[in-house]
């Protein structure tokens, strides 16, 4: 289990360097006017979106759910954990909304300012202080 439990923190960790970094390429990418950088912005996305964030995402949910069948009657009662599974699915709605701006930005039609994004860039941060707060502290 502690295996279980080490990939698990790695996937999770992966995948929060990407939510962290994704929106802070759309704020470069919001603020930038020459072609060369706005195209480079489209492959950095996409490949971080691709090829580290998702595959990191659906890591840390099989690894969580493979943590869950050692103690499901446990988990299953603990408020903690309810609490923290909201938060992880306003997760991945938050992820699945980057994608979306990313196809944005891919077909040239971003129509939100570097602000914006600066913004959207501190939702990942609040849900991270929340579970990490869950997690070790089982406040309920």
């Amino acid at each position: 289990m502690l295996w279980v439990k080490a990939f698990h923190i790695v996937a999770m960790v992966s995948w929060f360097a990407a939510l962290f970094y994704l929106p802070r390429l759309f704020v470069y990418h919001a603020a930038a006017k020459d072609s060369e950088s706005i195209e480079r912005f489209k492959v950095m996305e996409r490949k971080l979106y691709r090829g580290i964030m998702t595959p990191a995402a659906i890591a840390t949910i099989v690894l969580g759910v493979w943590l869950v069948t050692y103690a499901p009657s446990y988990y299953m009662q603990a408020g903690w954990f309810h609490a923290k599974l909201l938060l992880v699915v306003l997760l991945l709605g938050y992820h699945h909304a980057c994608g979306r701006l990313l196809k944005k930005f891919a077909q040239d039609e971003n129509n939100r300012s570097h602000v914006f994004y600066r913004w959207f860039n501190e939702f990942p941060v609040l849900v991270l202080i929340g579970v990490s707060i869950l997690v070790v502290v089982r406040p309920f």
